[in-house]
């Protein structure tokens, strides 16, 4: 089984223009992001894919694997897709998961990435999964750059929403709220059938890509982390990602 890792990452993000090559302790939150998966045994490879030549340039100094993407994709599973397609025909090799990895989540962890793929190499019957985690405090619950995540008893999800669910009008100590982790593992042919499909309703409101496998009628199996990450979407976060990568364990390794 062949199974590769794709950050999909553009220098003109709406919220935090140029982040990709913000620096975290001298290093681009690009490279935190490429070394940390390149960790991960279970990839058998990992790619950066962008339409920027600024980061596609510093990839190949740091001797990554870079991707030149269309500067038209709108969605990282459309650079994503284009990716895949771009690596088949160059390695002659068929691809059988492809985990969607972020340019803005430079915690991420080995293990992390080996949860998430597990319920696809484990089950034929699933095809695409997510990780998500806790969210510890109120104020990380109404952020609406956070995506949120309810789910059901079988760790499969029923919605995610920029809004904070479900509601804690009862008591926000006994609620059970979750974000969404974005390491997004596909079977490789499903990633290209969901590119096929029509945006929808609800992926539209919430602008949140998930909800239109769910509004599809298909559905997403939910891999619990205790592991801490935070995504960049501004300034600020980039500021709470430096003091929790202070004493981060990995940073010595690349």
């Amino acid at each position: 089984m062949r199974i590769i890792g794709v950050i999909p990452a553009r220098m003109a993000s709406t919220r935090f223009p140029n982040k990709p090559m913000k620096k975290i302790y001298n290093i681009p939150m690009i490279g935190h992001c490429y070394f940390r998966s390149k960790m991960c045994k279970d990839l058998d490879e990992v790619y950066v894919a962008t339409c920027d030549k600024i980061i596609y340039d510093y990839i190949e100094s740091i001797c990554g694997n870079a991707i030149m993407t269309s500067d038209k994709h709108e969605r990282a599973s459309d650079r994503t897709a284009e990716a895949l397609v771009k690596i088949e025909n160059k390695s002659k090799q068929k691809v059988d998961i492809v985990v969607m990895l972020q340019g803005d989540e430079p915690m991420i962890t080995p293990k992390m990435i080996s949860d998430a793929i597990y319920p696809l190499i484990k089950s034929d019957d699933i095809f695409i999964s997510n990780l998500y985690a806790n969210i510890d405090t109120i104020d990380e619950f109404n952020d609406p750059d956070e995506v949120k995540v309810v789910v059901d008893k079988n760790n499969y999800a029923i919605y995610f929403s920029r809004e904070p669910i479900p509601s804690v009008k009862k008591g926000f100590s006994k609620v059970p709220m979750y974000k969404q982790v974005c390491i997004i593992p596909f079977k490789r042919d499903f990633l290209i059938d969901y590119n096929e499909m029509n945006q929808t309703p609800l992926e539209i409101i919430e602008s949140v890509d998930m909800l239109r496998i769910i509004e599809n009628g298909l559905k997403i199996k939910m891999v619990y982390t205790n592991q801490k990450s935070f995504s960049v979407d501004n300034l600020n976060d980039l500021k709470k990602v430096v003091h929790h990568m202070k004493d981060d364990d990995l940073i010595e390794h690349y």
